[in-house]
């Protein structure tokens, strides 16, 4: 028996907006330019060259402040580019079950109630926000029309284990500390294009500035990869986490065999996908935020067995 649910016709469903990746360069970006605008970076940047132990504070500085900003907007971001609809007080049956069950896996982790959230869109959920005792758990339609009940508890025991597990502000740290690289690496890059191709003898040119946007941009893409072994990482521990919940990983098993059955692509904003149940859409395997569910299903079946 399926956990029906018909969709509110007056709901929007957004389509995919700007990936966590996108919007973390996007304020990296800004950041640099307005930080050299205001002068605020000159420390950096003497008449012979770079001052390297400067450039590492300033890309630390610069590295986690835009990590930081992009945790703090992924709530209402997420909210935002799903049209997801907050259950303040549930209107039926389902919204009324779904806000109990995700109260009941709080509880069992410890960790304080969450916001409920329903959008319209192909099987999927996600769990996201900047702080453990505050954060959103969001369901699809599709989701509730292909599995039951139990399926759907144990995507939401995923979900509850992504926030208990701290995965955000891990994901945040990690990504601080590959955007700190990014920053230092691409105007290291820049100073010694700006002095051989554009033989600028003192301060920084033009060259050095444009290097230093390209690069950060392709530093960017490149360290996703890292963010992205990591995310893989932590998909398996809260599988793992949601077999705790519900005490076998029976039901999680069985909710990942219907994600992989079903032929429609489950799709999330990109920027919120490292923390949604499944992630099909990754073109190449490098850049997944999500292990193949085969692997995900082997690892609860050894874990069962053991």
């Amino acid at each position: 028996m399926r956990v029906n649910f018909q969709p509110d016709p007056g709901a929007v469903s957004m389509k995919r907006i700007v990936l966590f990746l996108a919007t973390n360069l996007a304020v990296l970006v800004v950041l640099s330019v307005v930080l050299r605008v205001f002068g605020l970076d000159r420390a950096v940047y003497g008449a012979t060259g770079l001052n390297y132990g400067s450039l590492l504070a300033f890309s630390l500085v610069v590295g986690f402040t835009g990590a930081i900003i992009s945790l703090l907007v992924s709530k209402p971001m997420a909210k935002w580019s799903t049209g997801a609809r907050v259950i303040d007080q549930p209107r039926d049956e389902v919204e009324a079950w779904l806000v109990a069950t995700v109260k009941r896996l709080a509880d069992r982790a410890n960790i304080g109630m969450p916001e409920v959230a329903m959008y319209e869109g192909p099987p999927n959920a996600f769990a996201t926000g900047a702080f453990k005792n505050s954060a959103l758990v969001a369901v699809s339609t599709g989701l509730l029309q292909t599995m039951n009940k139990e399926e759907v508890e144990a995507v939401l025991g995923h979900e509850v284990a992504h926030v208990a597990n701290g995965d955000m502000v891990t994901m945040t740290l990690i990504q601080g500390v590959v955007n700190t690289f990014v920053v230092f690496l691409a105007r290291v890059v820049g100073s010694i294009v700006d002095k051989v191709v554009f033989r600028t003898e003192r301060g920084m040119g033009p060259g050095f500035y444009v290097t230093v946007i390209v690069c950060e941009i392709l530093f960017g893409l490149i360290a996703s990869i890292i963010v992205a072994w990591f995310s893989r990482q932590r998909e398996f521990r809260a599988d793992r986490g949601a077999a705790d919940y519900l005490g076998s990983p029976a039901p999680m098993v069985n909710a990942l065999k219907r994600l992989g059955a079903v032929a429609e692509e489950a799709s999330l904003p990109a920027g919120i996908k490292t923390l949604g149940i499944t992630d099909k859409s990754a073109v190449m395997a490098l850049f997944s935020t999500h292990p193949p569910i085969e692997q995900r299903i082997a690892a609860l079946q050894g874990a069962r067995q053991g």
